[in-house]
């Protein structure tokens, strides 16, 4: 069976962006992508479109805006994927199944997504539906909520980890300092991330503002390619596995702070690759919330149940540490446009294989872990990455 490999990319700048639509965010990370691979439209033989939208846009219809913003896509067949926060993910695995069973032979996956159009209130209700709503619909603070009751789930069995929590803010803010594209590149330091202010007010539960991720803007595109025609190309990215495991939509129904469904998903990858944790260069890691990258600490193996905040006070996953982890400032500092999300994660994955990542650069990177998820770890990817080319 032949292997789907990465040979391009495209990348616009997270944020609020003066592209009024999903429509022209995608088509302004195309051309680059496109020229980066050195490829044309004509070469594409499928496209693969991420964007979650669930009422930020009234114009729906995701796979065919590709088109719309790019003509010379009329013709090529494109499919819209939705799986809230992983949705990035879930287009490149799709985009990957389709070159691995011979169906084509190059693929676009375009993740995008507008969120800053919509006021603050309704992106919260957006977002809330990416949980169960017969019993969660009435958590206060929207989706930012639901994990501000996880965080307080897990301060109540753990112990308060607050400082530890600010800790992880102040490095991916501070790795976003180094990243072209991070929505807000603004080092605020551990003292201001834990000290709750006018600038810093609690958002939910014990969750600060510099706790959340941002609501932002913005495209990636990857262009992937069977083995044997990345061959021939310049660059090319491959995967030694990856994986998907889900868990239970309902908290009600799971040990939310087991992150049951991410552990899943590391174990079958990192088994699949032959590797352990110890071999990788690096990770780029899902960190809606804090809360989140510190339960991804335990989820991959890096620490036992409620023993995540040692990560990050060892200084574990810092930039120059043993496993540095969102070296480009995560989702923290370069913000979150759901679509969009999961491809930037495999984006800048592949910047830093290529030696590619400037100043966000990890010498030496030979292997990269992603991790994206979709709800409270409910649809749980995993890629393990690494330079063919």
């Amino acid at each position: 069976m032949t292997r789907a490999q990465i040979i391009g990319w495209g990348h616009t700048p997270f944020g609020k962006s003066d592209h009024p639509d999903t429509e022209t965010l995608m088509a302004a990370a195309i051309a680059p992508a496109l020229a980066h691979a050195g490829i044309d439209a004509a070469d594409v033989d499928g496209i693969f479109a991420g964007v979650y939208n669930n009422g930020f846009s009234k114009q729906d219809f995701q796979g065919a805006l590709v088109a719309m913003g790019d003509a010379r896509f009329a013709h090529t067949p494109a499919t819209r994927f939705e799986n809230a926060c992983a949705t990035g993910s879930a287009a490149l695995f799709g985009a990957m199944d389709f070159i691995e069973s011979g169906r084509g032979t190059i693929a676009l996956v375009v993740g995008a997504e507008k969120m800053t159009a919509t006021p603050t209130a309704d992106v919260g209700d957006i977002l809330l539906g990416a949980s169960y709503r017969a019993e969660e619909a009435d958590i206060d603070g929207g989706f930012a909520g639901l994990f501000g009751t996880i965080a307080n789930s897990y301060f109540q069995r753990y112990g308060d980890r607050s400082e530890e929590l600010a800790m992880i803010a102040a490095k991916n803010h501070a790795n976003g300092m180094a990243n072209p594209y991070a929505h807000m590149r603004k080092d605020f330091g551990v003292a201001f991330c834990n000290t709750v202010s006018d600038r810093n007010p609690v958002v939910a539960g014990p969750l600060r503002r510099t706790d959340c991720s941002l609501i932002s803007d913005g495209a990636a595109v990857l262009v992937l390619a069977s083995a044997e025609v990345a061959a021939t190309m310049p660059r090319a990215i491959g995967f030694r596995a990856r994986a998907q495991a889900n868990d239970i939509m309902a908290l009600s129904r799971r040990d939310v702070l087991e992150f049951r469904g991410a552990r899943m998903a590391w174990d079958k990858a990192l088994m699949a690759a032959g590797l352990t944790l110890e071999d990788l260069d690096l990770v780029e890691s899902h960190d809606c919330f804090t809360i989140a990258e510190m339960l991804e600490y335990e989820a991959m193996g890096l620490a036992e149940q409620g023993q995540g905040h040692r990560v990050i006070r060892d200084g574990i996953t810092r930039k120059d540490g043993r496993l540095p982890v969102n070296p480009s400032g995560g989702l923290k500092s370069k913000g979150h446009p759901i679509g969009a999300t999961g491809v930037s994660m495999h984006v800048m994955a592949a910047m830093q294989l290529m030696d590619d990542a400037g100043d966000m650069q990890i010498k030496g990177a030979k292997l990269a872990g992603v991790f994206n998820m979709g709800g409270a770890a409910v649809a749980n990817y995993v890629s393990i990455m690494e330079r063919v080319k």
